[in-house]
């Protein structure tokens, strides 16, 4: 059973103020694997203070020194990739193939970030005018436990790069992952104060960061409903803010598509991260005329679709990460059910052969309306809609009637075509033939898939302010 009973504060490993302890389990057995000591207020109180210390004289280091830092934490990182992909595979349920490429994620941020940074200029002249970007100050950095070490070293990265000191407040949920990242981060030999990790509650530490005046910058991932009370609570401090939040995300296969070929990537969109991620395509648009073919196609490709264990290299769909995620998404399931979407793969309970862990049938709903809870709301689970259109303005119409806006996707063999479409579509991101990631490119959403960007030089200037002198 594992034990995880410190905390980071100050360049040191710490017991925590805190007493709670939080169990952790393996999602893909429902079995208690060990417990977290939680933080507590105190210890988040203590964190600030640290990372308020050390702020003045971080924020006056060189480019090169915090390009340098940068790139010691990704080799840092990178030394403990193996034990980091166990990890995301044991606590979290990721299969291998996706543990593999979330650990490595992990590192990659940190050099994205060095990169960005290289190329960065602080000053500009404007006019008449010397525009500086000046650093925040002490940032606070909240994760969800989706991809926890990629979160932690992505937003700590951007945060460092611009100059600002941190305090990051990961999910309890993810302590395992936590305790490796912190180890190798704290190898790297940054100076003390610079960047404080205290796993704990969101209703305490989380709380005080969003509200603590010694904080200036929040930066949040998870969900709309949290994201709003941060925002709220951020606005007595007029605190700036990043939020990425939840996601219903269309995939638009347009007539002239392959649909051979855009059928196994649209399913591959939906269930990517085992269906637990904000930009999963979840809405499938397809032509009216052509439902018969396309159900056909999911009910043959889908086969090819594993849910099961996440150390076998056959599975795509691993468990979902706790019992009342796995309740949750069953319930979404009967709801389609009971709101007459046809049921065309999987279905409630858990999938033929397993018998234990927190595993979904990968499931599909055809004949689906956007008017329906399955279609707009997040359900977080390897759950999607196929929904049909008559023509190209009522797929975009589609496509736009939701509350969210983090991301889309074009499947079609006419470029220029999807590029149209895609300029108006109301998302964050656009991917058109493709599932792939740009780094550098902005990441955030439009509507209640957030506020602002992460990422690139965006995400950098996300925690800066400029500032202008004229003379």
């Amino acid at each position: 059973m594992q034990q995880i009973n410190q905390i980071y504060i100050n360049g040191q490993f710490v017991t925590p103020h805190g007493t709670e302890l939080f169990d952790l389990y393996n999602p893909a057995t429902a079995k208690p694997i060990g417990h977290v000591r939680l933080a507590d207020e105190q210890d988040a109180l203590d964190a600030i203070q640290a990372a308020k210390q050390a702020f003045p004289n971080f924020s006056r280091t060189t480019k090169a020194t915090r390009i340098d830092y940068l790139k010691r934490m990704h080799a840092a990182v990178v030394s403990v990739e193996a034990e980091l992909t166990a990890a995301i595979i044991e606590e979290y349920g990721a299969p291998i193939a996706r543990a593999v490429w979330m650990a490595r994620h992990a590192a990659n941020v940190l050099l994205d970030a060095a990169n960005v940074l290289q190329d960065y200029h602080f000053t500009q002249r404007i006019g008449s005018a010397d525009v500086t970007m000046q650093p925040l100050g002490v940032a606070g950095l909240i994760t969800p436990w989706n991809s926890n070490a990629g979160f932690i070293c992505a937003k700590l990265a951007a945060a460092l790069a611009a100059g600002c000191t941190a305090v990051i407040k990961p999910s309890e949920m993810s302590a395992l992952q936590t305790a490796i990242v912190t180890r190798a981060l704290h190898q790297a030999g940054l100076p003390a104060g610079v960047f404080n990790i205290v796993t704990g509650r969101g209703e305490t530490v989380g709380a005080l960061l969003s509200k603590h005046p010694d904080i200036a910058k929040v930066s949040f991932t998870g969900s709309t409903a949290v994201g709003k009370h941060i925002l709220r609570a951020g606005a007595e401090t007029l605190k700036r803010i990043t939020l990425e939040l939840g996601g219903k995300s269309p995939v638009l296969i347009l007539d002239d598509a392959d649909f051979k070929q855009a059928v196994p990537m649209a399913l591959q969109a939906g269930f990517m991260n085992s269906g637990q991620a904000c930009v999963a395509g979840t809405r499938m648009l397809v032509p009216e005329h052509r439902l018969a073919e396309v159900e056909a196609l999911i009910v043959e490709q889908i086969v090819n679709i594993h849910a099961g264990d996440p150390q076998d290299s056959n599975t795509s769909v691993g468990p979902m990460v706790s019992l009342k995620q796995w309740q949750r998404v069953q319930h979404y399931i009967q709801i389609g059910i009971e709101e007459g979407a046809h049921l065309l793969a999987g279905g409630p309970g858990l999938p033929d052969g397993i018998e234990a862990g927190w595993f979904v049938r990968p499931t599909v709903f055809s004949r689906v309306t956007n008017q329906m809870k399955i279609a707009r709301e997040e359900i977080f689970g390897p759950v999607l809609s196929v929904i049909t259109y008559k023509d190209e303005t009522q797929a975009l119409a589609i496509a736009n009637d939701t509350p969210y806006g983090l991301q889309a996707y074009i499947l079609s063999s006419n470029a220029p075509k999807a590029h149209a479409l895609a300029a108006h579509i109301d998302a964050g991101r656009v991917l058109i033939n493709t599932l792939a990631h740009e780094p550098r490119a902005p990441f955030g959403g439009f509507k209640q898939s957030g506020i602002g960007r992460e990422y690139g030089t965006f995400g950098l200037e996300a925690f800066m302010e400029p500032k202008s002198v004229l003379s």
